[in-house]
């Protein structure tokens, strides 16, 4: 019995990295692998409860879904795990539907993830234009860093609304409890964050290459977690809040599922999967040109898929490829999958033995690494350079990020995409253009003014351009209509419907019609469609003979 289609197609990357695989490659994935993970560690955190989550969902997600998609994906090297990106939405879905419905709608982004990648689609989600990225890049992370205003100000606020205006008037009404002491270790901590990154490396030391090597974050999240634990200051931290996090995996859980609240899951269930995909692709793009590699998206999609659907069940949120940990993991020298699965499996050690001193990581500094986070997650350069781009590119992207920070990222996306479409129908239309050849260029014309036109028509005959066709129906010719179509690349069934159209009126009014260069797309379907037979008695090679032909 014959495999299906899809199995076949399934194939991880890690079954080609293991080819000549030898124990130098396993030191050098090793150790990129340790590195990832202490990059990762905070990071985990800091997203899952910026999402409204406790902490642990974020490592279970890293450890889980960052294995899986390591194992099964098409990437030699990237690094799967929370994101940045699902903070908004995850925070929306939790915050209107609760932590059951984010299960539910989490395992059927990873249904849909895989089907993508089953049914070849990966490549498609490169068609979504740059502007649409840009903009709600830009305004999720603009969202990210105003909803880490609260802890890192120390505001007692008890339900932080998901919304811009929301969030605006609950920090406004809150400033009153505001704590300089978590300010203080907040503002320390990104201070150190940023200084460690931009500042450390040209201080000319021989100890500053080997610090370079250790991450800001991690520097950060270490010194202010003795400070506080030390000195005991009035700060919050993950035990105040959450009362510390598990020293080990949850067991598997199934949701409590409602169909009431679970039928308003369409909408998020397809932008968790949406936004999956592309920050995923984009990030194994990115990969591929550092290290010279071309990854299989429909794989990379399929792996998506199954870690999404499994990793909901044991505790986690939904994963995506990751660009800073994949970045890291590449400049630490990663050679195979080896690395991300050593990376998932070093957080559940650090997880296991060190879970009761996460208890003291005040908030304060977990929310000035996402502050952090949200910067470098922003293409700011952008607004800067919108008066270099044409106006219709203006408009997508700063439409798209207004209604990603005001309204919603799923409005925010189908507007840009509908925009976008829009402006291309635009574009491809203004280049599809008649051409009129008169005597001068064709003499045998000469004398025919007013019974015989020839028109040459340039581009893409489809439904944005039928307006062409259209004119010239509108006036016709006494005798004869010449249309050369040796230039026309292409023709949509409302393009052949304007042909067939035009064929029609010219019989009504006793003009000829004859067509030259009918060849490749266009030829193929003037045959589907049956314009073939009406035209055949009047085909000619060229448009010099379809002229000699009108005049005769």
């Amino acid at each position: 019995m014959a495999s299906p289609t899809w199995m076949l197609s399934f194939r991880p990357r890690l079954a080609d990295a293991l080819r000549g695989y030898d124990r130098a490659r396993f030191v050098q994935d090793f150790g990129a692998g340790l590195t990832v993970a202490v990059v990762a560690l905070p990071l985990a955190m800091a997203f899952a409860i910026a999402s409204g989550l406790p902490p642990e969902a974020g490592l279970f997600t890293a450890i889980i879904a960052g294995f899986l998609i390591s194992a099964l994906g098409g990437s030699r090297v990237q690094i799967g795990g929370p994101a940045g990106a699902f903070i908004v939405i995850v925070y929306g879905i939790v915050q209107q539907y609760g932590v059951a419905n984010l299960i539910i709608a989490t395992a059927l982004s990873g249904v849909l993830l895989f089907l993508m990648g089953v049914l070849q689609l990966g490549t498609l989600v490169r068609f979504i234009p740059v502007a649409v990225v840009i903009g709600f890049t830009n305004g999720i992370a603009v969202l990210i860093a105003l909803s880490q205003v609260k802890d890192f100000l120390g505001l007692q606020i008890d339900k932080m609304p998901g919304d811009f205006f929301g969030m605006l008037g609950a920090l406004y009404q809150h400033l009153s409890t505001f704590n300089p002491w978590a300010a203080g270790v907040a503002a320390v901590s990104l201070a150190l964050v940023v200084g460690w990154q931009r500042w450390l490396p040209a201080w000319r030391h021989p100890l500053a290459g080997t610090l370079a090597r250790v991450p800001g974050s991690i520097v950060a999240l270490v010194l202010a977690t003795a400070v506080v634990a030390l000195s005991g200051m009035p700060v919050e931290t993950i035990g105040s809040r959450f009362g510390g996090i598990p020293a080990g995996l949850p067991a598997f859980t199934l949701p409590d599922f409602s169909w009431e609240s679970a039928r308003h899951l369409l909408m998020p269930t397809i932008t968790l999967a949406l936004l999956g995909a592309i920050e995923s692709l984009l990030c194994a793009r990115v990969a591929d040109g550092m290290v010279g590699d071309r990854h299989d998206p429909n794989q990379e999609l399929m792996a998506q898929g199954i870690a999404n659907f499994v990793t909901p069940f044991f505790g986690g949120m939904p994963a995506t490829g990751t660009i800073a940990r994949t970045v890291t993991n590449v400049k630490s020298g990663a050679t195979s999958p080896i690395a991300g699965m050593v990376h998932a499996l070093a957080l559940l050690l650090v997880m296991l033995a060190a879970a009761p001193l996460a208890a003291s990581i005040p908030l304060a500094t977990l929310a000035a690494i996402l502050m952090f986070v949200a910067w470098n997650m922003g293409e700011w350069r952008e607004f800067a350079r919108l008066k270099t781009y044409r106006l219709p590119y203006r408009v997508t992207l700063v439409s798209v990020f207004l209604l990603t920070v005001i309204f919603d990222l799923t409005v925010a996306v189908e507007f840009g995409i509908f925009a976008a479409c829009l402006t291309f129908i635009y574009r491809i239309s203004s280049l599809s253009r008649a051409e009129r050849i008169g005597d001068t260029d064709m003499p045998v014309l000469a004398g025919h003014d007013g019974q015989v036109q020839v028109w040459r028509l340039y581009g893409a005959l489809f439904f944005g351009a039928t307006k062409l066709l259209e004119a010239m129906e509108d006036h016709l010719p006494a005798r004869a209509l010449v249309l050369d179509l040796k230039n026309v690349i292409y023709v949509d069934s409302t393009g052949a419907e304007a042909l067939e159209s035009l064929c029609h009126a010219c019989a009504e009014r006793g003009v000829r019609l004859i067509v030259s260069g009918l060849i490749g797309q266009p030829l193929d379907i003037a045959r589907r469609t049956g314009l073939y037979e009406r035209l055949r008695p009047d085909l000619q090679p060229d448009v010099a003979s379809a002229a000699a032909a009108a005049v005769a």
